[in-house]
């Protein structure tokens, strides 16, 4: 008998209007949610609407509860008791809501003759020179010293100056083009461009000063406050549909923020599933998943430990170990789309083809599975079960080929549980630049996979 035959997601695909309002949904999650922070408060409020209820609020948690936690405004998970106890297992679908960027250092400004800039820190694995010489805005917060929350966005409304970071001249690059691609822009010559219109008062570092004031004309700021902002410089503009025949999606951020966007999807319309079900949102994975936003924080545990008590009028640690211990995940991440321009990083016969369904990845990781996730043979079959019955086009890949690198996503912080773990997305190219680029069929079927797989009943 021959090996399963991948068709083209697009020969199975009739997409409904529901479906393509829900693209048009995706484009706006993109365009407006940029950075972690803004992608929560856009999720929390379509789970508030959808009759989710903050964790403090509820008081008990019986078949058809939703229930909400946000994580310190930049995570959260979403969840739906099920007709079966908790302790016998949930379901659920991990996904993180960072990405790449570069954020503002706590002591940012400075001049340098006559020019005015931002210093920046870069997050996450980015190639520098593809930041240089685009349009780029400025999204987040700032602390004030009584607590006060400042919301900053600058570059994005077409009345809005746009802000960039320069790049050199071809002709005076004789130098530069000698380096190696990761040397020939440098951590520290990432410097946002802010101005050169000087203050009319005298002294030093004048066009400093302007800008000094026009912050807190703007925004109520000092320069002592950046110590406790949170600013991410991010690509300027709106995601939008790419290629003539509109079959692409190309915007900022979706790795990862297309798991989450159509993991919400998936739990969108679920009233009261068989088993309870699971939506999380983790902060930090592109660094490693450390700090209290990270999927390290073990707020996944916590909330179970929450939900297991008000289903139980009573604390069980032994409940909630089994609970989790009893879980399937679909770890909800990205992987790298077959690029023929790149085929050479590639193995062909385990690689993801755009447009050719959702991806399911058996081990992540680097070289010899480092840092991965590798899930059991098992759980793999119950789950292509699933895609197959409800007739969803899907694939098998690895992120390029063994030796030439790798990359990790939040699985194995799902598996220290116990818990089933697979990991589940769709190819993208260009990931990790400024503008990455998915595939419309591609998405459709993960949120019709990751429907399935939370309302299955075995």
């Amino acid at each position: 008998m021959s090996s399963k035959k991948v068709k083209s997601a697009w020969d199975e695909l009739i997409m409904s209007e529901q479906e393509r309002q829900a693209i048009g949904e995706y484009l706006a999650f993109l365009s407006e949610g940029k950075t972690e922070r803004e992608s929560w408060q856009m999720l929390e409020g379509w789970a508030r609407n959808a009759g989710f209820i903050e964790l403090d609020e509820v008081k008990g948690f019986k078949p058809g509860q939703k229930v909400s936690l946000a994580v310190r405004g930049k995570a959260g998970i979403l969840a739906i008791a099920g007709i079966r106890p908790i302790s016998e297992g949930f379901r659920l679908i991990a996904a993180h809501l960072d990405a790449p960027r570069l954020d503002i250092k706590q002591r940012p400004l400075y001049e340098e003759e006559g020019l005015a800039f931002f210093k920046t820190h870069y997050y996450g694995g980015i190639k520098k020179y593809q930041w240089t010489a685009m349009p780029l805005a400025l999204h987040g917060v700032v602390i004030l010293r009584d607590g006060h929350i400042v919301e900053i966005v600058v570059g994005e409304a077409d009345e809005e100056p746009i802000l960039t970071i320069t790049d050199l001249l071809p002709h005076l690059a004789k130098d530069q083009y000698d380096k190696k691609l990761r040397e020939a822009i440098t951590g520290e010559g990432l410097n946002l461009l802010l101005g050169h219109d000087p203050s009319k008062e005298d002294g030093e570092e004048r066009v400093k000063l302007a800008i000094l004031h026009l912050l807190k004309d703007k925004y109520g700021i000092e320069e002592d406050d950046f110590v406790s902002a949170e600013l991410e410089v991010v690509p300027a503009g709106k995601a939008r549909y790419a290629g003539l025949d509109r079959s692409f999606i190309a915007g900022y951020g979706q790795d990862d923020r297309v798991c989450s966007f159509a993991a919400w999807k998936a739990i969108e319309e679920i009233e009261q599933p068989e088993w309870t079900t699971l939506v999380l949102f983790a902060d930090k994975e592109e660094i490693g998943s450390d700090s209290n936003t990270g999927m390290k924080a073990r707020y996944l545990e916590n909330f179970i430990a929450e939900l297991v008590t008000l289903q139980n009028r009573t604390y069980d640690g032994l409940m909630v170990r089994r609970a989790l211990a009893r879980a399937k995940a679909l770890s909800a991440d990205v992987t790298a789309g077959y690029d023929p321009n790149y085929a050479e990083v590639m193995d062909k016969r385990n690689s993801a083809f755009m447009g050719r369904g959702v991806v399911i990845c058996k081990y992540t990781g680097s070289r010899g599975k480092s840092e991965s996730s590798d899930a059991n043979p098992e759980f793999i079959a119950e789950v292509r079960g699933i895609f197959d019955e409800a007739k969803i086009s899907w694939q098998t890949a690895e992120l390029g080929k063994v030796d030439q690198g790798g990359g990790g996503t939040i699985a194995q912080y799902m598996a220290i549980y116990g818990m089933e773990v697979l990991d589940c997305g769709v190819g993208i190219l260009s990931m990790h630049a400024p503008w990455e680029i998915s595939s419309v069929a591609d998405v459709i079927m993960m949120m019709r996979a990751y429907h399935a797989f939370l309302v299955y009943k075995d």
